[in-house]
């Protein structure tokens, strides 16, 4: 796009704002375009963001005082409606945790006629769940007028054979109400799938007399416990519950949910506790990070996670654009069924 498109598209741009914003100026640097104007009284930040996220339009929003200042990406290597990296990802994934599923059901050769159908189960019970919880958060980031992409999906050569998926949001999140509903609406998606094949699997899985040897043990959560209590109500000393790769795969989406709503950062549960309690998120973070050092003398995972998060997520959260707008009881109710999902799901040694 020359200099001349590029000032064409910001006059059209600006001229979807007209009812919003006395448009003060127009001006290009390199990809961006920013449109800086007065904005009238009877205008919120919501009404900015829905109409340019109803013409397809990404950006960022600035607010001093009165005057807004909106910056618009170009995409340049953007195929318009054809998310291909989102699909191929997809589809590697699919590849990896099929294969990683023939593994665990004790297939030789995975790549075989045997092998596909044999891990398919894991494979589609565990990306079912994945997808839920991301299209959890597209939908409701599309429903609260922010602009998000479809989910990335991580193929990877681990025992489950991915490292989960995430969507990318492209918009800022105008106040605390589209923040709680975008981070509650994938762990509880993902939950509501998680929890039948769960117990589909616990109910197809056997019971049998322990074995010595090594092993991997999954350690209980309050909703495995409750399952399994339901399902296997009298299993004897020396026998144990060998799950099944469907059974796996509920417990590993329980486990990702779960990982997602510790209430630290721009996770799913630091965007919540960040609506609900605002800058006291801070504090709760810094105590929701601290039992992870200790839990890292039984289980190593959680060091890792706490790398993780100290690297790549960290511990504070970023303002919204609106600190001012109050939650909504149906916003509260939607953080405390997000917090019980959380105590319901929480593992504190998830491998041994």
């Amino acid at each position: 796009m020359d200099e001349q498109e590029k000032e064409e598209y910001g006059r059209k741009i600006a001229n979807l704002l007209t009812d919003h914003l006395l448009i003060n100026s127009i001006s290009s640097v390199g990809s961006n375009i920013t449109i800086s104007g007065d904005m009238f009284d009877s205008t919120t930040l919501e009404d900015i963001s829905r109409d340019l996220t109803s013409h397809g339009v990404k950006g960022s929003i600035t607010i001093r005082g009165t005057d807004v200042e909106i910056k618009l990406k170009l995409e340049s290597n953007e195929i318009a409606g054809i998310p291909l990296v989102n699909l191929l990802l997809f589809f590697a994934t699919i590849v990896t945790t099929t294969l990683a599923g023939a593994i665990m059901e004790g297939i030789t050769q995975p790549f075989s006629l045997q092998g596909i159908i044999s891990g398919l189960p894991f494979s589609l019970t565990l990306l079912s769940i994945l997808l839920f919880h991301e299209f959890g958060h597209y939908f409701a980031s599309r429903r609260n007028n922010v602009t998000a992409t479809l989910p990335y999906f991580l193929p990877a050569p681990t025992f489950i054979g991915t490292f989960g998926a995430f969507i990318k949001m492209k918009s800022p999140i105008i106040n605390k109400k589209s923040l709680l509903e975008i981070g509650a609406a994938g762990p509880i998606a993902g939950f509501i799938v998680a929890v039948p094949a769960l117990y589909y699997g616990l109910s197809t899985s056997e019971v049998l007399e322990s074995v010595g040897g090594e092993g991997i043990h999954l350690g209980d959560s309050i909703i495995m416990m409750i399952l399994t209590s339901i399902i296997h109500p009298n299993v004897a000393d020396g026998y144990d519950i060998y799950l099944n790769s469907i059974a796996f795969a509920g417990w590993i989406g329980l486990l990702v949910t779960s990982l997602n709503l510790i209430p630290i950062g721009q996770l799913d549960g630091g965007h919540i506790a960040y609506a609900l309690f605002g800058k006291k998120h801070d504090s709760i973070a810094k105590w929701a990070f601290l039992p992870m050092i200790p839990l890292g003398y039984f289980s190593i995972n959680w060091i890792l996670w706490a790398i993780l998060i100290l690297v790549f997520i960290k511990l504070k959260h970023p303002p919204v654009v609106d600190e001012t707008a109050p939650l909504t009881p149906f916003h509260k109710w939607l953080g405390y069924i997000s917090m019980a999902i959380f105590i319901l799901t929480f593992i504190p040694v998830p491998f041994s």
